[in-house]
């Protein structure tokens, strides 16, 4: 892609497409009731967003990949807060409508937490929230997050147990 090759762009999209799906569909299956956006979206969206900022410059596939995660977190970000917005019906409950009507809390705010206090958490060491959205957006497991971040099994662990603790501090203020 740096050297003006018009199909390179296409090439690493059939090589990461089906992975990447993947990984936003597990993403989405945990995301808040009334998620609208679906994994297809999400990756053409975060590849779209990957070729404009990157200029095709990875360095790799872990590099490629936690591009990815950034790119699938400010995506959920942006929508959440979208979502959350007064013109929305934010602050609202949602109500479901069957044969007993039982309002259902739809909160968004919850991914626009976690973005904020993991930017705090990138703040205080980037791996670590490197780490953090591996697992979380692209659902990436310990061993395939420390291999991508060039680190050990038993340091990612030790890294995960504590960027949860930190973050679940925050969270919990």
């Amino acid at each position: 892609m740096e050297a003006g090759d018009a199909r390179a762009a296409d090439r690493l999209l059939e090589a990461v497409y089906d992975e990447l799906r993947a990984l936003a569909a597990a993403r989405l299956r945990r995301e808040q009731p009334g998620q609208t956006l679906e994994a297809t979206a999400l990756v053409h969206e975060a590849y779209l967003r990957l070729l404009g900022s990157s200029d095709g410059k990875f360095n790799d596939r872990a590099h490629f990949f936690g591009a990815a995660a950034e790119a699938m977190r400010r995506i959920l970000v942006d929508q959440a807060r979208r979502k959350a917005a007064a013109v929305h019906g934010g602050g609202r409950e949602r109500e479901d409508l069957h044969d007993s009507i039982i309002a259902v809390r739809d909160d968004n705010t919850d991914i626009v937490s976690l973005s904020e206090v993991l930017e705090r958490l990138e703040r205080e060491d980037p791996v670590k929230a490197q780490l953090v959205k591996l697992r979380y957006f692209v659902g990436l497991t310990i061993p395939q997050a420390a291999q991508a971040l060039g680190i050990s099994h038993a340091t990612a662990e030790r890294y995960w147990t504590y960027s949860r603790a930190r973050l679940y501090q925050w969270l919990s203020k």
